[in-house]
């Protein structure tokens, strides 16, 4: 019998180690009618299994474990021996943590031009293993090629920046976007941030 520990639970889902193996499993709302309910957790893993396998192809993430005996409310994924980069990135010298964040820029700039969404780009969904950034947790994202979409990935990530590494967190973020100009819509997605910043700014006003 393999043996099972709960390391994290979410508001969507528990992230179970079994082994070598992560486990996500996606939790019942008592709230929603039954038949809702798992219809809704089965196509969000179905999409959550799709974007990490179209990830998979472009950037470092977990891949995918398939087995014959699979559950549609779950996720077996290889397990990435690291550091959670929330935690770590500020142990980095400051040269080291401009390479990291631009290496974060250039991945999102691939997740982008692949019409890949992350949804929840923050420093606690990425995991630095031997200097290489892996992204995790594509549970709120989706398939969009609007800048629009694209804009508001970054925006949250610098909000996350400046929430979590607040004294340092313009630098990083402006090597995020040294990284990001890779992206064959970079100036458009740039413009677009603009807006959705000044949008934020004028809704915390009123």
């Amino acid at each position: 019998m393999v043996k099972q520990k709960l390391i994290c639970q979410g508001a969507e889902a528990r992230i179970i180690l079994a082994e070598k193996t992560i486990i996500k499993d996606r939790i019942k709302k008592s709230y929603r009618i039954p038949e809702l309910d798992k219809k809704i957790r089965i196509s969000r893993t179905k999409l959550e299994k799709k974007l990490l396998k179209k990830a998979s192809k472009v950037i470092n993430c977990p891949s995918i474990i398939e087995s014959k005996e699979e559950d549609p409310m779950k996720i077996k994924m290889q397990y990435l021996k690291g550091k959670k980069l929330s935690e770590h990135l500020e142990n980095l010298s400051p040269k080291e943590q401009k390479e990291v964040c631009k290496k974060i820029g250039e991945a999102i700039a691939k997740l982008h031009d692949s019409s890949i969404i992350h949804g929840d780009l923050t420093t606690s969904n990425m995991i630095l293993v031997d200097k290489k950034v892996y992204f995790i947790d594509f549970g709120l994202g989706f398939i969009s090629a609007r800048y629009e979409d694209k804009a508001v990935d970054l925006h949250l990530l610098k909000q996350a920046l400046e929430a979590k590494h607040f004294k340092k967190w313009e630098t990083l973020f402006k090597a995020v976007l040294k990284g990001y100009s890779k992206s064959k819509t970079f100036k458009q997605v740039l413009q677009r941030l603009k807006i959705v910043e000044k949008r934020g700014r004028y809704k915390s006003k009123t």
